[in-house]
């Protein structure tokens, strides 16, 4: 099966290639592992053939632009210069820029694909999407039921459970210094003293009721 990549699978088809029998750059000048720019430089030069086709607006690339990539970093490991590479290799058949490159066949076909992904750097379009919990509906809010315990002077405790009658008494004990720390500085909304209130069906003693 022939392989077509993209400009980024080209590079590290590229990359698992130089992985053996490659010294590496002789100087800092020169990139171990051709990246995008130096690619379109190559293509401009001539170097490396134009791309083999189009997938809309992205450019595609087969197994003789790998063969050219690799055979181009091996002779500059060799101290080659590109012009004494690009008077070597222009217009190289398949099977002379086989011979110079050196490409290990699994990595000209889509067969390699596994082989290419660089450690570290997973080849996130095989992987399955990951999963996330469907967010609540606008028509489906989310409704949390929660306890509350009246304390007096208009003070409630909100609790996330229903506390259970037994639950009152020792809360209305541990509230109490609450309270008062609350009633000093005029946070509670004073409660009527009940005591002193009169039933208003109750005559009083000037109305002229008998008594």
């Amino acid at each position: 099966m022939v392989g077509v990549w993209t400009m980024d699978e080209l590079v590290e088809r590229v990359r698992a290639a130089l992985a053996a029998e490659y010294p590496g750059a002789p100087n800092g000048r020169v990139r171990d592992v051709p990246d995008r720019r130096a690619i379109r430089w190559y293509t401009t030069t001539g170097l490396v053939d134009r791309p083999a086709g189009m997938r809309g607006r992205t450019a595609l690339y087969g197994p003789r632009h790998v063969m050219q990539l690799v055979a181009v970093k091996r002779r500059q490991a060799q101290g080659h210069s590109l012009a004494a590479i690009q008077a070597e290799l222009a217009g190289a058949s398949d099977a002379e820029l086989a011979a110079a490159a050196r490409v290990p066949p699994e990595l000209l076909s889509g067969a390699g694909d596994a082989e290419v992904a660089a450690p570290g750097r997973p080849r996130f379009w095989t992987a399955a999407p990951a999963t996330s919990s469907p967010s609540p509906s606008p028509s489906q809010p989310l409704v949390t039921e929660v306890g509350g315990v009246t304390l007096g002077g208009g003070a409630i405790l909100v609790l996330p459970v229903r506390p259970e009658p037994a639950d009152h008494a020792a809360i209305a004990t541990a509230a109490r210094p609450l309270l008062d720390l609350l009633a000093a500085r005029g946070l509670l909304v004073p409660t009527p003293d009940l005591s002193a209130a009169r039933d208003p069906l109750e005559p009083t003693p000037d109305d002229g009721s008998p008594s």
